[in-house]
């Protein structure tokens, strides 16, 4: 008998704004490495998530939440997600159960219509409804697509989550294994601190400020001690967002600073001595070099 075939491939994740995804696989990959917000709109970037088994390694995108671009970054946030879904094994559309079908939902519905790729829809956060509920909304989405599978999950607290790998692992082809075992992330340390570092500022700032946010690590080395010295730069749009920021008497950015170096030391074995600087530069998300330089770098640019 012949050993057992290995498989692979890239699935992507789309959705809009919110619904889970970062959630889901930070619960997937056991470790944080997409950033996790209450407010919409956080992932700008193609975060890739590699998860290895015995016989499979499926290697996660993902996407920006899907909206409607109001300036230059939201347009290549949107790029980002089209062009995600052409380079695909599998899509997992990510809805979020707990509330009605919305505008936005059938905005990626019309998007998927012509998709050849297997789609699976994830209906995620089942923790928060009845399950007549549940059979109500799966209902609702069958009639709007021809789904390849539907999958039930809770991203927050695991549930149904091998059951969802499985039915992916289902769908790929047989394949190499494009990345070493223990990688979870293709992304750079770099990104994934200053993704760690913005997911702080956040969370602890106020309503007005999420979009504006940008980090730049501008300094990243470990001394003979293997105390890692991180220094980086949140940039503002405005000179009261940077207020907000630093807060009074300094004290918000000494917490965000704080909370970082936390998720940081864990994501990098190691101890961390983490300055964070507050710049304004104005309306920096209009401007494409800027962009790039925070990191945002894509085939399309």
């Amino acid at each position: 008998m012949g050993e057992k075939e290995f498989k692979s491939g890239f699935v992507s994740i789309i959705g809009r704004p919110n619904v889970g995804k970062s959630t889901f696989m930070n619960k997937v990959l056991g470790q944080k490495i997409a950033i996790m917000s209450d407010k919409p709109q956080t992932t700008r970037n193609k975060i890739q998530g590699v998860y290895t088994t015995d016989d499979s390694q499926m290697i996660f995108i993902d996407t920006p939440g899907i909206h409607k671009p109001k300036h230059q970054l939201g347009e290549h946030m949107m790029k980002v997600a089209r062009n995600t879904l052409r380079e695909t094994e599998v899509i997992l559309f990510l809805v979020n159960v707990s509330e009605e079908l919305g505008r936005g939902d059938e905005f990626i519905i019309d998007m998927l219509q012509n998709t050849k790729t297997p789609i699976v829809l994830v209906m995620n956060k089942i923790d928060l409804v009845h399950p007549d509920k549940l059979i109500q909304q799966i209902e609702v989405y069958k009639d709007k697509l021809d789904f390849s599978d539907i999958v039930p999950i809770s991203a927050l607290q695991g549930n149904n989550i091998e059951k969802l790998l499985q039915v992916i692992a289902g769908y790929l082809p047989e394949g190499p294994m494009y990345y070493p075992a223990d990688r979870v992330t293709d992304h750079p340390e770099h990104f994934i601190v200053s993704e760690l570092i913005r997911e702080k500022a956040l969370h602890l700032t106020s309503q007005e400020i999420p979009h504006a946010i940008g980090v730049e690590i501008d300094r990243m080395k470990a001394d003979e001690k293997g105390t890692v010295h991180v220094s980086a730069t949140i940039y503002v749009e405005r000179n009261s967002q940077k207020g907000m920021v630093i807060g009074k008497n300094g004290k918000m950015l000494k917490e965000i600073g704080k909370l970082a170096r936390a998720d940081i030391e864990n994501l990098l074995g190691s101890k961390v001595f983490l300055e964070v600087w507050v710049k304004v530069q104005k309306d920096w998300r209009n401007k494409t070099q800027f962009i790039r330089s925070l990191g945002y770098k894509d085939e399309e640019y």
